[in-house]
């Protein structure tokens, strides 16, 4: 999701905060509505709670250690655990015949032997709660560790982004300052083995409850610019592209953000390559899920985004209804890319709201040299959705009520401030279906159980 990771160790905190087949992904047509009823029952009121791979990966590699904070979490008004079993690593915490599992984090490795995502399904299913396992889906490596399938697995090395940046083409393995080592979305062999990870979970768990998609994405609005895309595009279009990428977009010389860093100057294809962009992900996101409910027709299939929908177009992501038309709004969407919105498909929504401000009067106090948004497609701006309140609002409005919605929040970016804590999760409740908590880890550390619960529950 694209959620901020953190780590197990001290120094693995501060390294990761910052956090989190169809041969032809773009000939793929999705039906318009739902086939099925919502299988999550009574959708209001229900409060999800994130375990974080690797962020937990000692602490939950004990049985006993499982069965205790699921009691705490279920006290506090936890309705449904989101257990991270595949993180941005590309690794599983399964025994898979697929992935490679991860045994070893943080210099810790797993010696007790059970199932985690068994015990997390088989204790939470006791307390009455519901077990949703998130898999991080299109990116292949730790960036920060040179840690992956796109590190380790030679026939996989090529499956990583290929980033358009303002000193030229690289490769995301080579950009340092991105813990995500995204690959390319469109790739129809990435598609094929991300399909069969998620076959492969949904038959192995039977009793699982639902599955969470995150980072069905691109890396950002750098990626991705390999010649395969190209290709993919100009079959998209029905035409070459004559400039390739100045037709996309250029940076100009002269001009800097407020950053510092160069302009992007749009092309005369560049809406053409965002509307074709939302597609692949559309796609894959309805063939995800025909091919899970194929296995498990009462699985909750779920997905993650961050709530910045009017800048989250850099990421090829399109989360609203078929029914919201954003070329009525802003300049960047063409009339045809309300076609590829996908809320539609899922039985499940969660969207980061991840600001400290909670009410939209406190967007007025924002400033914008110290708020920390580092996570894909955010950018710094004062507008009244930077706020839990307006983001989850804005949730609410283009999702159009196709699918329930949970808005979430970082429990880091409350840090010192507890009551801004409950506000913000009083509000989740009150703007959206329910309420999401990212990361256990962070209630654990500042201590916060009596504040969570107040939060769900008051």
């Amino acid at each position: 999701m694209n959620k901020f990771t953190t780590s197990v160790t001290a120094l693995l905190t501060v390294l990761v905060l910052s956090m989190c087949s169809k041969p032809q992904a773009t000939s793929f047509v999705a039906p318009s509505a739902q086939a099925n009823t919502n299988p999550m029952g009574n959708t209001k009121g229900r409060n999800l709670l994130y375990f974080d791979a690797t962020a937990n990966f000692k602490r939950f590699s004990f049985q006993d250690s499982i069965k205790y904070y699921l009691a705490k979490s279920k006290d506090a008004g936890v309705t449904d655990v989101i257990v991270d079993v595949k993180p941005i690593s590309g690794e599983v915490l399964y025994p898979s015949k697929i992935a490679p599992v991860m045994k070893e984090w943080g210099g810790f490795t797993k010696t007790e032997k059970f199932d985690l995502l068994s015990a997390f399904i088989e204790e939470a299913h006791k307390l009455g709660m519901t077990v949703h396992a998130s898999t991080n889906i299109f990116v292949a490596g730790h960036n920060y560790f040179d840690r992956g399938p796109v590190y380790n697995d030679p026939a996989k090395k090529d499956w990583q982004s290929l980033n358009y940046t303002a000193e030229g083409m690289k490769p995301i393995t080579t950009l340092k300052h991105k813990y995500s080592a995204m690959v390319n979305p469109a790739l129809p062999e990435v598609q094929k083995y991300e399909l069969s990870v998620l076959r492969e979970l949904v038959s192995k768990y039977p009793k699982l409850d639902g599955v969470v998609l995150d980072r069905v994405r691109y890396d950002g609005i750098e990626a991705d610019f390999s010649d395969a895309s190209r290709k993919m595009f100009e079959q998209y279009i029905g035409k070459q592209v004559a400039n390739f990428p100045a037709d996309i977009y250029t940076y100009s010389k002269d001009r800097k953000s407020e950053d510092g860093k160069p302009v992007r100057v749009p092309g005369p294809l560049f809406k053409l390559w965002i509307e074709w962009r939302a597609k692949v992900i559309h796609d894959f996101i309805y063939e995800a899920r025909a091919e899970l409910k194929k296995i498990n027709p009462k699985l909750i299939f779920g997905d993650y985004t961050g709530a910045w929908y009017p800048t989250y177009y850099e990421v090829g992501v399109n989360w609203a209804s078929k029914e919201y038309d954003p070329s009525q709004t802003y300049s960047w969407a063409t009339p045809n890319y309300k076609n590829f919105g996908y809320a539609e498909a899922l039985d499940l929504y969660t969207t980061g709201s991840y600001y400290f401000e909670v009410d939209k009067k406190e967007a007025a106090n924002i400033d914008v040299n110290t708020v920390n948004r580092s996570e894909a497609g955010q950018t710094r701006g004062t507008e009244d959705w930077y706020t839990v309140e307006g983001s989850a609002e804005m949730a609410m409005k283009i999702t159009k009520g196709k699918v329930p919605v949970y808005a979430g929040l970082y429990v880091e970016q409350y840090k010192g401030h507890p009551e801004q804590f409950v506000k913000a999760l009083k509000m989740c409740r009150a703007k959206s279906d329910g309420a999401m908590v990212f990361d256990i880890v962070h209630v654990i550390n500042e201590g916060w159980w009596a504040e969570l619960k107040r939060g769900l529950t008051e």
